[in-house]
């Protein structure tokens, strides 16, 4: 990721689910959604920090982590 680019947050989580061998449908359904739905979150360029939360939590992984790294790389220029 470039320093000029956002975050492709739906392409980090499909990432971190493949790396735990659990699927879309899976954390669907961990974070009350259906599979439909939560795909259609995961094209968005933006998403709820509730819902990140969640997620997160499902996963065992801080996201927020992410924009917070990215964050201090562009503003350390």
């Amino acid at each position: 990721m470039h320093n000029n680019e956002n975050i492709d947050i739906g392409a980090l989580i499909l990432q971190k689910l493949k790396e735990n061998g659990q699927s879309v449908s899976w954390l669907a359904e961990k974070v009350n959604s259906d599979r439909s739905n939560f795909y259609r979150i995961l094209k968005r360029n933006h998403i709820d920090t509730q819902l990140l939360i969640d997620i997160s939590r499902a996963l065992n992984f801080d996201f927020f982590a992410c924009f917070s790294e990215h964050f201090h790389k562009i503003n350390t220029k």
